[in-house]
């Protein structure tokens, strides 16, 4: 089974159980990782989806017209739109009004898991759990991995560490995560973000080589100077070279989600991020023609 069948076969379930109003219950911890699972029926591997930080500016509900207006059917759900101290009754309600519009939660983030306590670590593993969500996107540190690599185990939920960039003091870039990471359970990976990647000068194709099976999590954005964060722009107007990553990801059958993160344009975003997915499509279809 792929990762995207088992994040589909999770949201149906945890969209059936909120239906019922009932609690969820955790994965059998153990469990063999998803996300390297071969595919034999077709020929791009991973899916595209959307960070919904990239519309931080609107509610859940605007939030999920928008990403229909996309046509796109997978999220990685913010805080914004789910938020953590919700109850356990209203993130039902939330996992509900996703699922009628038929959009998979599959997986939450940016979370920022910068404790080493068990408290501060075990709330995010449980809403989590209560949202339906296979895989936490986070911001740690060196120090608490360990920490979050138990809770890993125990909820049988992935993590993904999500490198920010020359301004983070943790993880800057993919390497900083894989020498963290590089014993700890196959379910502990990366999150590369394109962006942040290029700009600690690194080649950022090679980075998601390097990053192997460790790569759980991708989020996509263009950069009209590879340097500058604030040179953001419309995906396929800079100088990101999408085309080699997803050829890339192709190459390593990389099964998981290719994720928007439209960080610009934050009150009208719609239009630039309608911009980026057709020229997204535009490559893959080019790719598998």
């Amino acid at each position: 089974m792929s990762f995207r069948d088992l994040t589909r076969r999770r949201f149906v379930k945890t969209a059936a159980l909120a239906s019922a109003g009932v609690g969820f219950a955790p994965y059998a911890a153990g469990a063999a990782s998803p996300f390297r699972e071969k595919r034999s029926d077709g020929h791009i591997p991973f899916t595209l989806g959307v960070a919904t930080y990239s519309l931080r500016r609107f509610d859940r509900t605007e939030a999920i017209s928008m990403v229909q207006a996309l046509h796109v059917e997978h999220v990685s759900v913010k805080s914004f739109h789910m938020p953590y101290e919700d109850s356990p009754e209203d993130l039902a309600s939330g996992v509900r009004e996703f699922a009628r519009a038929g959009i998979e939660l599959v997986s939450g983030g940016n979370n920022t898991i910068d404790k080493d306590d068990d408290d501060h670590v075990r709330m995010f593993f449980e809403y989590a759990r209560a949202v339906g969500i296979p895989m936490l996107v986070i911001a740690p540190t060196a120090k608490n991995m360990p920490r979050i690599e138990r809770f890993v185990k125990e909820y049988d939920i992935s993590v993904a560490i999500h490198n920010h960039g020359p301004e983070d003091p943790h993880f800057p870039g993919p390497r900083d995560g894989l020498e963290v990471i590089r014993d700890m359970d196959p379910r502990v990976g990366l999150c590369i973000d394109v962006g942040h990647t290029a700009r600690t000068g690194v080649d950022v194709v090679e980075s998601i080589a390097e990053a192997g099976d460790r790569l759980l999590d991708v989020h996509m954005k263009d950069l009209r100077d590879m340097s500058d964060r604030d040179s953001q722009c419309i995906v396929g107007e800079g100088a990101m070279p999408v085309a080699d990553i997803f050829r890339q990801l192709v190459e390593m059958n990389y099964q998981g989600y290719v994720n928007l993160e439209y960080e610009i344009d934050a009150r009208d975003p719609l239009p630039g991020m309608k911009q980026s997915f057709a020229y997204m499509r535009g490559v893959l279809a080019g790719m598998a023609a």
